[in-house]
């Protein structure tokens, strides 16, 4: 088992959003995240826009891990997001992003919130495994796919 296997379901899997932004990408898991969790998408469009500030979560190679801690949550919460045509997101490599993987921690939740973050850049540092996200048109294998990620390794 890894951090991610118990995090993923196929009800946190967006593909295909038409956000032309940042701005619309965060809007986007806000209302996701507010079907999943007691939290108001406004809240978490500002805890994500809390961290974003502090510097791009962006990884290169079109992806990124946006994330915050927060207040309350009793236990993490992540989505996985393709969007239909990358945005600008201050990458590293100046590439635009097209995958987004969403994570919500327990403001406490330290340790496990590093594990899920380093968990989440392996994944999406396996080029296979970019490309088979960006192709899948079913969030169950998209799901699957990341629950799976890491216990064959």
């Amino acid at each position: 088992m890894n951090a991610l296997t118990n995090l993923f379901t196929h009800d946190c899997i967006a593909l295909d959003v038409p956000a032309k932004s940042r701005a619309d990408a965060f809007a986007a898991a806000g209302e996701l995240f507010s079907k999943l969790t007691d939290i108001d998408a406004n809240s978490v469009v500002e805890f994500l826009n809390a961290r974003e500030d502090l510097g791009s979560t962006a990884l290169g190679a079109g992806v990124a891990i946006p994330h915050g801690r927060v207040k309350g949550l009793k236990q993490p919460s992540a989505a996985f997001m393709r969007l239909q045509n990358p945005i600008e997101f201050a990458a590293p490599d100046g590439e635009p992003v097209s995958i987004l993987i969403f994570l919500l921690a327990p403001e406490k939740a330290t340790q496990q919130h590093l594990e899920i973050l380093s968990s989440m850049a392996q994944l999406l540092s396996d080029t296979d495994t970019r490309q088979t996200l960006l192709t899948f048109s079913d969030p169950v294998k998209v799901c699957e796919l990341l629950q799976r990620f890491g216990t064959t390794k």
